[in-house]
């Protein structure tokens, strides 16, 4: 059984950690310019999926296909940089 004091303690922690989380927010901190990007690209990703398009586009499908051809370095390049090791464009 705890004691007041663990379970205030407790409660103290807990409401930290809660007002940290709301404080991080970091997408509503970032640059409206950002924003709109990250906006435009996420609408470009979801219209490719919705057609079906069988080109891999994100950077995680081209990250895959990279770790399937095993090339090297592929974890700190970008997506561009993996698309151009694949020969995407």
């Amino acid at each position: 059984m705890a004691t007041t004091k663990q379970r205030q303690a407790a409660r103290k922690n807990v409401q930290k950690a809660q007002q940290g989380a709301r404080r991080k927010k970091s997408i509503s901190n970032m640059p409206a310019s950002t924003r709109t990007a990250l906006g435009k690209q996420g609408a470009a990703v979801a219209q490719r999926k919705r057609t079906g398009s069988s080109s891999p586009k994100t950077r995680q499908e081209l990250y895959e296909e990279a770790k399937r051809r095993n090339i090297q370095g592929r974890s700190k390049m970008g997506r561009d940089e993996l698309a151009r090791a694949l020969g995407h464009g």
